[in-house]
């Protein structure tokens, strides 16, 4: 069976290995000692972990049919008279986005903002969020 070190998984879910530390501690994710006494993390366990973690509501969000939301910073937009391109460094994953200039100046959105980036089927919808 497959079975991940804390550094993969904490990659593999797009936070800090001392974060999946303090969920092992806590109970809320399993792992055991591998023969050097690393700990390590089934894959079974891992993966219905990550689908948990998916279900957990932002308390930011907003009621949506889309499932695939990142949440990440705005690192650049570059606008022309009718459009925008947004990016966003959401974990490991950069996210670009094309959008009217009209969107992106009502929103708001400059470099810095928090925002969500919400992916269905091959559309990909920028959300600022609130702090």
């Amino acid at each position: 069976m497959t079975s991940f070190r804390i550094g993969e998984a904490a990659a593999l879910l797009g936070v800090s290995p001392d974060t999946i530390r303090r969920w092992v501690d806590a109970g809320r994710l399993a792992a055991v000692r591998d023969e050097h006494g690393h700990r390590t993390i089934e894959g079974t366990d891992l993966a219905a972990f990550a689908t948990t973690l998916a279900a957990e509501t932002d308390e930011h969000s907003e009621v949506s049919s889309a499932r695939n939301r990142l949440r990440g910073i705005v690192t650049a937009i570059v606008k022309d008279t009718v459009m925008a391109q947004v990016d966003i460094q959401a974990g490991p994953f950069r996210v670009v986005s094309l959008m009217s200039r009209e969107a992106v100046d009502e929103m708001g959105l400059q470099v810095g903002s928090l925002a969500v980036a919400v992916i269905k089927s091959t559309t990909v919808v920028v959300e600022k969020l609130s702090r």
